[in-house]
């Protein structure tokens, strides 16, 4: 494997499964006694097999001596920092070092599926492994100053995603990359807006991601989706701050590489720039009439996920959404009907069929193909469910917990959908090293015969995933 690809592989496999543990009652001085005779620097504080806080030569330094405290009266609760950050230990390396990164913290605790302690990661056990990886990308955008620099950052991303490309990593893993990188230079490009000029933004409000971006699956075709949501109770100077940072935030994606949404889903447009009671007015629009445009609309807002501010707007939205489908079956009815449309364009015999004519002619649209179909159809199912959150596969697996979707249905729709969307990266790829735009069309005449076998096996996915929500949600009612 190569050097970069140790980064997508779970933390369960570089973690430290010895770890020294404390009660947060135990006297500090006995702690501190085991920490010397280990020479160990820190011990994790459990209750009940759970990690609760740790403990450190740093906390002994300067909550105990520098202090003058006596020690022997206190117990480790009473200097633990706490609550402790923890990560799974099915979770990726990259993702550990995001968090490290993020927190400005040098060590994580390793939880297994039930929250019990499996290990302990530190970012000396991480840098050992390498220098060039998507960890000096984070830390570098966390670095820069202004946006010149974060614009120079950015233009890494892409370079980094087709270094990976020929290393093996999996789809999945690239496109969860792709997201925590967009994220970093999200939050990093807003932290400079705030230090720069808008110090004085009021608390409540949120900036959130929509559509593919809220899903956390970008590819190298992205723009801006994105919106504002803030209090009803904000008064006008407060929301003439908000919109003033809007226009300067959109601007500066645009700067920095991130083109604008051609269809204005930006938080700049007024129209996705709200406040709660408004958003609650608007969505219940879209819900009670179903039009192609309001369902498109609806669908790619619901795919809300906030990136900063107050998280509890999000929350409320998806409620609001989550009550009027348990009432009323028409939206989602009306969005599975939308997503039939787009039919896997197989014709005799399982001939995969291109553009007729034009420029991309004898070329396949692959979103349109069968992506859409997937990503809308889940969520549709997720809608239903009340289990609006994360990526489609995230969501997929939710469904499969709740017992909507079986374990075969579901691994097929997931296998389908990673070998279209893997067929949208590396036409990208192509296109990126050709000088080219990215753009969603493969050419077919590309493709090996294997390539083409597997396309229309992952087509053919795509069609039975369909008839299974056609029925599913009794499509033969509508009129």
């Amino acid at each position: 494997m190569s050097e970069e690809g140790q980064f997508f592989r779970p933390v369960k496999d570089f973690c430290q499964r010895s770890v020294t543990t404390c009660g947060p009652d135990e006297a500090l001085v006995d702690v501190a006694r085991v920490m010397r005779e280990r020479n160990i620097s820190s011990v994790v504080v459990c209750e009940n097999r759970l990690p609760t806080g740790i403990m450190t030569d740093r906390d002994l330094r300067n909550k105990v001596v520098a202090s003058g405290a006596d020690p022997s009266s206190l117990a480790v609760r009473q200097i633990m920092n706490s609550p402790l950050s923890v990560i799974g230990e099915d979770d990726l390396l990259y993702e550990a070092l995001y968090r490290m990164s993020r927190e400005k913290i040098h060590r994580l605790a390793v939880v297994d599926g039930k929250g019990e302690l499996a290990g302990i990661i530190t970012d000396s056990d991480i840098i050992r492994l390498q220098s060039r990886s998507p960890h000096q990308l984070i830390l570098d955008i966390e670095r820069t100053r202004n946006l010149d620099e974060l614009k120079v950052v950015y233009s890494r991303i892409q370079s980094l995603v087709l270094h990976l490309g020929g290393s093996g990593t999996s789809t999945r893993d690239m496109v969860r990359m792709i997201a925590h990188l967009n994220d970093q230079i999200l939050l990093r490009l807003i932290a400079l807006l705030r230090d720069d000029r808008f110090a004085d933004l009021p608390e409540r409000f949120a900036f959130v991601v929509l559509g593919s971006e809220g899903r956390g699956e970008q590819t190298l075709l992205t723009d801006q989706d994105n919106a504002i949501v803030y209090g009803d109770e904000l008064g006008s100077a407060e929301i003439a701050r908000i919109e003033a940072f809007s226009q300067e935030l959109i601007d500066s994606l645009a700067t920095i590489g991130i083109p604008p949404c051609s269809g204005g889903i930006m938080a700049n447009n007024k129209e996705w720039r709200r406040s709660l009671g408004k958003w609650r007015d608007q969505i219940d629009r879209w819900l009670r009439s179903p039009t192609p445009n309001h369902v498109l609309s609806c669908g790619t807002f619901m795919d809300i996920r906030t990136i900063y501010g107050d998280p509890s707007f999000e929350h409320e939205l998806k409620t609001q959404l989550y009550r009027h489908v348990q009432r009323d079956k028409l939206f989602l009815m009306r969005m599975v009907e939308n997503t039939l449309n787009f039919a896997p364009p197989i014709g005799w015999f399982g001939r995969i069929k291109g553009e007729k004519d034009g420029e991309h002619s004898g070329m396949l649209e692959i979103k349109k193909a069968g992506i859409f179909a997937i990503s809308e159809g889940v969520k549709a199912l997720a809608i239903q469910a009340g289990r609006l959150m994360g990526s489609t596969h995230q969501r997929l697996e939710a469904l499969v917990k709740d017992k909507v979707v079986n374990r075969k249905t579901a691994d097929m729709v997931a296998d389908s959908y990673d070998f279209l969307v893997l067929m949208r990266l590396r036409g990208q790829f192509e296109e990126v090293r050709e000088g080219r735009k990215p753009d969603n069309y493969i050419p077919l005449e590309r493709l090996t015969m294997m390539e083409l076998g597997r396309l229309q096996l992952a087509l053919k996915g795509v069609e039975k995933f369909q008839e299974f929500i056609k029925g599913h949600f009794s499509l033969h009612l509508l009129r």
